[in-house]
C-alpha cells in the first residue's frame, strides 16, 4: 500500500507563488507516473500535472507555463511549483501515484486511473 501525505498549501494573492508538495512511501525510486489533481467545491476532480519515472511531465492546458512538476528522489517528494497564480486556480490539490501506469495513461491526467491518494492541502487565491 502507498501512503501519500501534501503539505505546502495556504492562501496567496493573485499573481503570487505556491509551491505544493508530497511525501511518497514506498518511494520505488521515483518510478511510474506521479500526479497533482485539484478539486474546488462544487466541480469534478481536475488532473493539473503529471510526471512519468521523473522524466517526462505533461500539463493541463490551463497551467501551462505557470506550473512545473518536479521529484526530488532524495526526499521520496513529488514537488509542485505554481506561479502566476489565479483566483481560479483555488482548489484542493491531491497528490496521487501509481507504478503499473504506462506513460500514455500518465499522460492523460486521468484522475480515474490512479488507485493511490492523498489527502489534501488546500490552496486558496484571492483577488
Amino acid at each position: 500500500q502507498v501512503h501519500l501525505m501534501e503539505s505546502g498549501g495556504g492562501s496567496v494573492q493573485t499573481g503570487g507563488s505556491l509551491t505544493v508538495s508530497c511525501v511518497v512511501s514506498p518511494y520505488n525510486g521515483g518510478t511510474g507516473c506521479m500526479g497533482w489533481f485539484r478539486q474546488a467545491p462544487g466541480k469534478e476532480r481536475e488532473g493539473v500535472a503529471t510526471i512519468y519515472n521523473g522524466q517526462n511531465p505533461y500539463y493541463t492546458d490551463s497551467v501551462k507555463g505557470r506550473f512545473t512538476i518536479s521529484q526530488d528522489n532524495a526526499k521520496s517528494t513529488l514537488v509542485l511549483q505554481m506561479g502566476s497564480l489565479k483566483p481560479e486556480d483555488s482548489a484542493m490539490y491531491l497528490c496521487a501515484a501509481d507504478r503499473r501506469l504506462a506513460w500514455f495513461r500518465c499522460a492523460e491526467l486521468r484522475s480515474s486511473a490512479f488507485r493511490n491518494w492523498g489527502q489534501g492541502t488546500q490552496v486558496t487565491v484571492s483577488s
